[in-house]
């Protein structure tokens, strides 16, 4: 049954839902309740059972659990390093180096490293960075603005190119989705590493703020941003200045997701299971961190369960969205939504344009309701879907969900990236938001351009 305009109109109420509630799960649900009541002939109650049925019919899947699981023992961990004093260990061991390279470059080349190497959570990535460059930012005249600026900038790019965490999963969630489906032909893992250099916005944000960096470059309000007077840390001399309470279990968790794709695609990395291969990498590096903590006395067992659990506790929310970020995957499908874009789209609008188009619908849609995975969620299967019927290259049409999610996230005032940015520097988020935009759309028009030339190149 074809059902024309109306397959259009239900993700386009997902994202009116969105913008207006602040809310991607409320937002999801009226969404897939909507889908499924088209489907269900527009009788409310079979599209409610419908509706939770079909969350049920989602744990029949392995890689889902998988999936599931891993996004929340990731916020394990990410307790488990906050409880044991691992990022505070990590901050004054970073401080007390950082005498080294006591300039204004510097005290910025700090920020963007950590910002860098800590790929593991956006959030954490832009805390770790914020608090650790602070005082050396301050002591050299750099201002509060530049350095949220900057833990802003390296936060979600580096972890969209990185795939190594809970980013990558749920992207490798919603292409599995569209592999399983028969959408679109392929191995998700190879796909996602195939739509990396294609990241054209993150890319070109990393890019500018290193030119930012060295050659001084302030646009718009950021000329007008002034330093903190400096005031001397604390005494931290009772904090025991070590990096590997922090590096190692991170290091292992790196190392165990190549490896596990190795071993589950039998020599081939890139045949292996990214589910199966992120899964067992935490459960591997919360082993790990037990038998380094626990006899260490860095923390006791209690105290071990005790992070354990309310790790978990704080990224079910997170883990509610991946399931129905599928499930709309799923009734979008059924609807035939990408079908009826591409016979509306066909001869009244060239493919070249179509990786710009979705691009920039990511973009619009990401700053109106302020989350990137909310963003990936909506516009991922649309996506994959439209570009499979009008034969486009798959990797350039998930590089531009992917780069759209985080432009619209990087510039919009109700990110939660963009206020923990604000919050970790300690600067006035409003006046961080407006520092940053126009880094933002420099970095959104260069991307632009560069969905343009690339989808004129894979034609």
């Amino acid at each position: 049954m074809e059902y024309g305009i109306l397959s259009v109109a239900i993700p386009i109420l997902t994202i009116v839902l969105a913008i207006i509630t602040k809310d991607v799960i409320v937002s999801l649900m009226g969404g897939i309740f909507a889908g499924f009541l088209v489907l269900n002939g527009y009788n409310p109650v079979d599209a409610f059972i419908a509706l939770f049925d079909g969350v049920i019919t989602l744990f029949s899947e392995g890689w889902i659990v998988k999936t599931l699981l891993f996004i929340i023992l990731v916020g394990a961990i990410i307790r488990l390093l906050t409880l044991s004093g691992a990022v505070e260990s990590f901050v004054v061991y970073l401080s007390k180096k950082s005498k080294k390279i006591d300039s204004p470059v510097g005290a910025m080349m700090l920020a963007y490293i950590i910002g860098v190497v800590i790929f593991i959570e956006s959030s954490i990535t832009a805390l770790v960075a914020g608090t650790i460059a602070k005082p050396l930012c301050d002591k050299n005249g750099v201002s509060r603005e530049k350095l949220a600026y900057i833990c802003d900038s390296t936060s979600a790019p580096i972890c969209s190119l990185i795939p190594l965490n809970a980013w990558g999963a749920l992207l490798l969630g919603l292409i599995v989705t569209a592999v399983d489906s028969q959408v679109i032909q392929g191995n998700a893992v190879s796909l996602l590493l195939a739509s990396l250099p294609y990241n054209f916005y993150a890319i070109v944000t990393l890019l500018i703020v290193l030119a930012v960096i060295f050659l001084n470059i302030n646009i718009g309000p950021m000329k007008h941003t002034s330093p903190i007077p400096y005031i001397r840390l604390h005494n931290e001399s009772h904090i025991k200045a070590t990096p590997y309470k922090m590096v190692l279990p991170v290091l292992v968790m790196v190392l165990m997701v190549p490896l596990g794709l190795y071993l589950t695609g039998k020599g081939d990395i890139f045949k292996g299971s990214g589910s199966t291969s992120v899964y067992y990498a935490v459960i591997v590096t919360l082993l790990f961190m037990y038998l380094y903590f626990v006899p260490a006395k860095v923390l006791t067992h209690k105290k071990y369960f005790q992070g354990l659990y309310e790790g978990i506790g704080e990224m079910i929310p997170v883990g509610m969205i991946m399931i129905f970020a599928l499930l709309i995957g799923k009734v979008i499908g059924d609807l035939g939504t990408a079908q009826y874009l591409a016979h509306l789209l066909n001869g009244n609008i060239s493919p070249l344009l179509i990786p710009l188009l979705i691009f920039l619908v990511a973009g619009i849609t990401a700053f109106s309701t302020g989350t990137s995975w909310g963003t990936f969620s909506i516009m991922m299967p649309i996506a994959l879907a439209l570009g499979a019927s009008m034969d486009l290259h798959i990797p350039l049409v998930i590089a531009a969900v992917i780069s759209g999610g985080i432009f619209g996230d990087h510039a919009s005032p109700i990110s939660d990236t963009t206020i923990i940015s604000s919050m970790a520097a300690e600067c006035d988020h409003i006046s961080h938001v407006r520092t940053q935009l126009p880094y933002a759309l420099i970095g959104g028009m260069l991307a632009s351009l560069g969905f343009l030339i690339a989808g004129w190149l894979t034609l």
